[in-house]
């Protein structure tokens, strides 16, 4: 796969950047050491000290995913980014939708972005934000934990970023050769809260609930306590930790 790779010292957002290029290669990646206005999803932001962590978009073309199915990009992405921070930790798990969790902490999270052309995916921008080095966090994100408070080391970003885009390519990679039920069944493997009742809350209260499964529309489905199956897209429901 022909890789792009464009580095910023600052800009606005790394995902605004690659949203104004034109895509030649089949994978463009910018990285930068500090975001003026780093999105999360949402109303979020995103907290980073200046050059800790890992700040970066990676645009490709997708043409071969349905847009019906366009979640499946976002499973990939999960995938490729716990694969690349299993390989520093265990306890690494996936998240609902595309958070990258150690154990209870939030270390990594990823906004999406499509735009659709022609009834066909025309491009598909990975916004991945990963604590690498921060050790302080003074926002208000209630969970958030780093590579170096888990591993008690400092991690060089441009290691972590390349081990990224490695099995990014990888996961799209099986996407491109029909392997989407192999990419489905590993995002439920390691999904975050895969096994037992946990709490959650939706617009009616709180309430107990077993993971069923995630649809490839993205939806979240849930079994309460009593049998019955709930569906929820994302914001729609709560993980109580």
């Amino acid at each position: 796969m022909n890789v792009r790779y464009i580095h910023l010292q600052q800009t606005d957002s790394t995902n605004s950047y690659l949203r104004k290029l034109a895509l030649e290669e089949e994978m463009t990646v910018v990285t930068a050491d500090f975001q003026t206005a780093g999105r999360g999803q949402g109303a979020n932001t995103w907290e980073s000290e200046p050059g800790a962590n890992l700040l970066m978009s990676v645009a490709v073309k997708p043409l071969f995913v349905p847009v019906r199915e366009q979640f499946l990009l976002s499973m990939a992405g999960a995938l490729a980014v716990g694969d690349a921070l299993a390989s520093y930790t265990d306890g690494i798990s996936l998240k609902w939708p595309n958070d990258i969790y150690w154990r209870d902490s939030k270390m990594s999270g990823t906004l999406i972005e499509t735009s659709v052309a022609k009834g066909c995916l025309q491009r598909c921008i990975f916004g991945i934000g990963i604590d690498v080095n921060q050790v302080r966090f003074v926002g208000d994100a209630p969970n958030p934990v780093s590579l170096r408070m888990v591993t008690g080391r400092c991690i060089p970003v441009q290691e972590v970023a390349e081990r990224v885009v490695d099995n990014l390519q990888k996961r799209l990679s099986q996407l491109k050769e029909g392997e989407a039920k192999a990419i489905v069944g590993q995002y439920h493997e390691r999904l975050y809260r895969r096994e037992g009742f946990h709490p959650y809350r939706d617009s009616e209260g709180l309430f107990s609930a077993a993971i069923s499964e995630v649809a490839t529309d993205g939806h979240l489905i849930l079994c309460d306590t009593e049998g019955r199956l709930r569906s929820y897209a994302f914001k729609e429901v709560a993980f109580v930790l």
